[in-house]
């Protein structure tokens, strides 16, 4: 099943400064980085802020190909990279084929998303809690 699946993900390079993705573009693919590293960054109030930065054998992209919106950050080569590129299609395609795969693909992407909303949540509440506990009560301040 890995080489079918390979034979649908195409191999994306990019040079050191090139985006492989820019935040708010449409989308409908994810990218596993092969060689190299990027750094994904986020857009506020007209600054760049590094969210990651990421090294071969990680992903990025893969909210895309779960719920089709577009992209929540932008992601820069910061060295010569190579990945392949997973879209939709090809997990369709994986789906019609051999549901199991298809079953087990989406259960390791539901883990990496997890496993990285919990990681921000834990980075937010660190930088700045908003809770506090009073009288066994949350009491939350406004935003």
């Amino acid at each position: 099943m890995l080489t079918y699946l390979l034979e649908l993900a195409p191999s994306v390079k990019k040079v050191k400064g090139e985006f492989f993705c820019r935040e708010k573009e449409e989308a409908d693919s994810m990218f596993v980085l092969e060689q190299g590293k990027v750094a994904v960054l986020k857009s506020w109030k007209g600054e760049q802020y590094l969210l990651n930065q990421l090294g071969a054998g990680d992903c990025f992209g893969e909210m895309a190909v779960i719920d089709l919106g577009p992209r929540t950050s932008s992601v820069v080569a910061l060295q010569d990279c190579a990945t392949i590129e997973i879209s939709a299609g090809g997990l369709y395609a994986i789906y019609k084929r051999d549901l199991e795969q298809f079953t087990i693909i989406q259960m390791n992407l539901s883990r990496e998303i997890s496993r990285r909303l919990r990681l921000a949540d834990e980075r937010l509440f660190v930088s700045k809690p908003r809770a506090r506990v009073i009288a066994g009560e949350y009491v939350f301040s406004s935003l």
